[in-house]
This record gives structure tokens, sequence and C-alpha cells, in this order.
């Protein structure tokens, strides 16, 4: 009986050690599971993740913080003094012990400016942390597009090499039936030897461009990643005029430095308050040694003369001058280069999809109509390898510049939506230039 039990126990430990060797993931595969995505969710997840967002949301918390301290009160001050000692530290003869508690408030017009020039500046550091979250987007954009062209390349890749291995074996056949010669088949033997190093260059390419794409979604560089979006021809581009537009009206540049010059503005006027407007002082004194005196309060102005005032006039009061001067050339040299990126970005994005049409219209099934009657008039004797062999590049790089093509012209649009401070999608389509 005992051994029949012992039997048991031993049948069932081998069969829960079995299982878990079957649940145990083989040696060196990844626990981690992949994150598939689409294109406007790897947007999406940058927007939330990505760390430069950290760092520019941080600093529009200092600027917050920054205008909390310009309109704050100061604090109050104590003092207290020993009066009448006949020593230096022989505090207990003093005759005296004055303690004074001292309040400063500005006038309060200073304080209203002070609040202006705080809230401009936040406005403007909101505005520069809207442009990053567009250099994000747009970054993350041109990412996933890499991502899904290197993996296009690779499919080619391997197309191309199962078109050279195909040809190598008809190429042997044909050499053993003697109607070719042996160079044939070495020329056959190098174009497969070519497409095996192709693929593992490309396979270099492919795990670049998803350590890019991790990067800008905030992962840890080799985490699995599988896009779920292809590679497609865009959209019809707006009109320029109404892209140009928008940028003038929207762009976060634009309006920090709006904010930025209203700032300057209540600054300039702060700097004329601050040499002629007064404080209010406030004050309470008492004297601990003679308590039966009771407290004396006090209220004043304060406020300095501007006696030499043309060192105002050459100094501060120069400076915050031209601040607003040079605030106002900058808008201007501003407006011009978004200008100048909205039409960058338009042409670069209009040509793009220019090459997109040509080569999936024209180029791609010329090449592949060539490399097909190539193949066809080898097999009948018409051709040699060599000619064969020069159709098949013809026509990976062909599908290599499509591909190119297509992934240059989303990342194009991704940057012209950038210029233009707006989707796309919410400007009317211009006429097609295809």
């Amino acid at each position: 009986m005992r051994s029949i039990l012992g039997i048991a126990a031993l049948a069932l430990s081998a069969a829960v050690a079995s299982a878990q060797q079957r649940a145990r993931p083989p040696l060196g595969a990844s626990t981690v599971d992949t994150l598939r995505l689409t294109r406007r969710a790897a947007i999406a997840r940058a927007l939330i993740a990505n760390p430069q967002l950290d760092i520019a949301r941080e600093q529009t918390e200092q600027v917050r913080a920054q205008r909390m301290e310009g309109i704050s009160l100061p604090d109050p001050s104590l003092s207290t003094s020993w009066d009448s000692l006949p020593g230096p530290f022989r505090l207990g003869r003093a005759s005296s012990r004055s303690t004074s508690l001292g309040l400063v408030v500005p006038f309060p017009d200073k304080l209203r400016l002070r609040n202006t020039i705080g809230v401009s500046n936040l406005r403007s550091s909101e505005q520069q942390y809207r442009l990053v979250q567009q250099q994000i987007e747009a970054q993350a954009g041109r990412s996933y597009d890499s991502v899904l062209v290197t993996r296009l390349h690779r499919r080619d890749l391997t197309e191309a090499r199962t078109l050279a291995e195909e040809f190598l074996k008809r190429t042997q056949a044909r050499f053993n039936a003697g109607s070719v010669a042996r160079l044939d088949v070495i020329k056959a033997q190098v174009e497969l030897a070519q497409a095996d190093n192709d693929l593992i260059a490309s396979a270099r390419d492919v795990a670049n461009a998803e350590a890019a794409l991790n990067r800008v979604l905030g992962r840890p560089l080799a985490l699995p990643i599988e896009p779920l979006d292809s590679l497609a021809a865009p959209p019809a581009l707006p009109d320029l005029a109404a892209v140009e537009a928008s940028a003038l009206r929207t762009r976060p540049e634009l309006l920090a430095l709006e904010a930025q010059q209203r700032a300057a503005k209540a600054n300039s006027t702060l700097t004329r308050e601050n040499s002629i407007l007064p404080d209010i002082v406030l004050g309470a004194n008492r004297d601990l040694m003679v308590p039966e005196a009771g407290t004396w309060y006090s209220a004043g102005l304060s406020m300095t003369l501007p006696v030499f005032f043309w060192q105002h006039r050459r100094g501060d009061f120069a400076e915050t001058h031209h601040r607003e001067l040079e605030l106002a050339a900058t808008v201007r040299d501003a407006q011009a280069a978004v200008g100048q990126d909205v039409r960058a970005a338009f042409a670069t994005a209009d040509a793009a999809q220019r090459q997109v049409a040509f080569l999936r219209d024209q180029l791609l099934p010329s090449a592949r109509e060539a490399y097909r009657a190539a193949t066809v008039s080898y097999g009948l004797g018409g051709l040699s390898a060599l000619e064969v062999l020069d159709t098949r590049r013809t026509l990976l790089d062909a599908e290599r510049q499509y591909a190119d093509a297509l992934a240059a012209a989303n990342s194009a649009r991704s940057d012209l939506a950038r210029a233009a401070g707006v989707p796309l999608s919410t400007l009317a389509p211009g006429a097609s230039r295809e």
C-alpha cells in the first residue's frame, strides 16, 4: 500500500513539474506584452508619457509660483533692541528694551502691474508648453512612420530574397540542362547572398526605429512594439492661404511673444511707478522694560526721490522702453519666420504627395512589368541572367522608393500640421495636386 502511494505521489510531482515546464516561457523570450497601437494612439500616448512634456510642465509651474511671489505682500519685520547698556553684552542692565513690528504695503497699482506681468509670463510659458506638445506630436508621427517604412522595407527585401532564391533554382536547373553557363549560377548565388545581407541590415534598421519610437512614447527602449496601421497615401492638402492664416493666428511662438509684450509694457509702467509712487508703512512699538507705557503705533509713506532723473531716463526707463521695441521687432521677424516655415512645410508635403502618386501610378507598375517580362524571356532563353537581375534590382529600388515616399508624405503632413498650429482636418481641403 505504501509503495502504491509513493508511486502515485511521484507521478503527481512529475505531472506538476511537466506542467510548470510547459508554462515557463522559452529562454530568452520576452515576458512583456507587446504594445500594439495605431498612429493616433501612439501620438496620444506620447503626449502623456514623454519626459519633455514633464520638463515643460514643471517650468510652467515655476512661472506660476513666480507670479504668486510677485503679488505677495512682504512679510512683517520684527526687531528688538536693548538700549543704554553699560557693557557690550550686559543685557540685564539695559534701561529700555524697545520692540517694533513693521509692515510695508506696496502701492495698490504696483500689485496690479506685478499681477499683469506674472499672468503674461504664465501665458507665455503655457504657449511654450503647447509648442512642445506640437513638436512631440510631430515627432511621434515621424517615429511611427519610420517603424512602418523599415518594416515595409523588410517585407520587400524578404520578397526579393524569395525571388532571388527561386531564380537561383531556375538558373541551377538550366545549368544542369546545359542551357546556361556556370557564370549565370554564380551571379544568381551572389544576388541571393546580397539579399541575405540586406535583410541583416534591415533588421538593424527596424530595431533602431522601434527604439526611437519607444523613446518618444516614454517607454524602455528594448520593449517590443507592434504598429497596427500601414503606410498609405495621405489625403489632399488644405489650401496654402488657409494654412498660413491659421499659423499666424494660433502658432504658440506668436502667442507667447504677444504675452511677453504685455508683460514688457506692464514692466515699463511699474518701473516708473516704483520711482514716484510711495509705499505704505505701518508699525507698532513697545518698550518691554516699561509695560505701563503701552504700545505706540505709526503709519506713514515711504518713497524714493528721483532727483537724478537723467539716470532713470538713460537707465531703467530706457531699458524697459527698448525691451518693448525689441519684442515688437521680434514679433515681426517671428511672423515672417512662421510664414516661411508654413510655405516650406507645404512645399515639402506637396512634393511628397506628388512623388507618391508618380511612383504608385507609373514607376512601380512599369518596374513590375519589366521584371515579369524579363523573367518570362529568361525562361524562354531570350535574356541573360545579368539582364534579369538588373530588372529585379530596378523593381526592388522602385519598391524602396515608394515606401520611402509614403513615409515622407505622412511625416511631411505631420510637420505641416505643426506649422499650421491646428490639425489639418480642421482646414478645408484645397484642390488636388496629383
